[in-house]
């Protein structure tokens, strides 16, 4: 049984952003949200101090309105043991357990992987509701994915599951070098789109302003974007033939972005996909938007006040 009125704050710890939320459960509203700029260049200490200060003011503001928080829930873009314990340092600088023992003094605090947490919120009250067995994508500052089965995020042997696009991706060289090993997140993340369009003399700042370039008909931005769903749109096709989900659900800034980009990546997993079986599984973006990340953030010390 799940444990009812239970008040959690909800952090998503992203490499672009921080967003932050009071979440009441069983319901899943979502109350004070806050964004901030991540800017991780500043180190793991200035980002941990923001998350601290962000926590304890959504503490206190909840308190002031008559709903005591029972738990924290921060969802990292890092790889999260099955302890808790951050076991990654490739975009925020933490290790350990030490962000859970700097929080819990506000509330008892659980860590979770971000990909992980989005889909979690994604089985409780999003798209994958009434699902069996689901895959969670995520793009946005990275690409990462998450299988669901009876709705519960798969862990894998070492808590390290998600990691779909951050290893060296043979086969495409933009540039021709036998020396570069591109990978996936370099093709079709948002710094990537960024990267590569800046390269041909764009003057892009994010991944939705080459989004936006190439719906204003810039042929250069066009192609990039159209490459990048392309690119991605095979990995996911491949993952689909491995995993069988029922259906795959897009989270992240540019996974929600509808246009080219997304239209790409469909059509090429449908080119992908082995068995016909698979061949109109359902793409759809994730119903619980941006707040994912922070709502199962939250839900997961939800489930585990419950033990579920």
């Amino acid at each position: 049984m799940n444990a009812p009125g239970f008040t959690a704050i909800g952090v998503d710890v992203g490499g672009t952003k921080i967003a932050a939320a009071v979440v009441a459960f069983p319901e899943g509203t979502v109350h004070g949200r806050r964004v901030i700029p991540t800017l991780p260049h500043r180190g793991g200490a200035a980002v941990l101090a923001d998350v601290e200060r962000l926590t304890a003011e959504l503490a206190a503001g909840s308190r002031a309105e008559g709903r005591p928080v029972d738990g924290i829930g921060v969802g990292v873009c890092e790889i999260v043991d099955h302890s808790g314990h951050i076991a990654s340092a490739n975009c925020i600088k933490w290790s350990g357990a030490f962000v859970s023992e700097r929080l819990s003094p506000i509330a008892p605090t659980v860590l979770e992987a971000d990909v992980r947490a989005a889909a979690r919120a994604e089985a409780l009250f999003g798209a994958g509701r009434n699902a069996r067995v689901f895959l969670y994508v995520s793009i946005g500052t990275g690409i990462s994915s998450c299988l669901v089965i009876e709705g519960r995020p798969f862990t894998g042997g070492r808590g390290a599951t998600g990691t779909m696009a951050s290893g060296p991706l043979p086969g495409f060289n933009e540039h021709g070098s036998q020396n570069v090993l591109p990978t996936l997140e370099s093709i079709a993340s948002g710094p990537g789109l960024v990267s590569r369009f800046n390269a041909l003399h764009g003057t892009a700042e994010s991944g939705q302003d080459v989004l936006n370039a190439a719906a204003g008909g810039n042929q250069n931005a066009a192609n990039i974007v159209r490459s990048a769903g392309e690119s991605l749109g095979g990995s996911i096709g491949w993952l689909i033939n491995v995993l069988d989900p029922e259906l795959v659900i897009l989270g992240g800034g540019l996974g929600l972005c509808d246009g080219l980009y997304r239209q790409a990546l469909i059509d090429s997993a449908r080119r992908h996909i082995w068995w016909d079986g698979h061949r109109e599984l359902p793409i759809v973006p994730a119903t619980t938007g941006a707040d994912a990340g922070l709502i199962g953030a939250a839900a997961t010390a939800w489930k585990k006040s419950s033990g579920t």
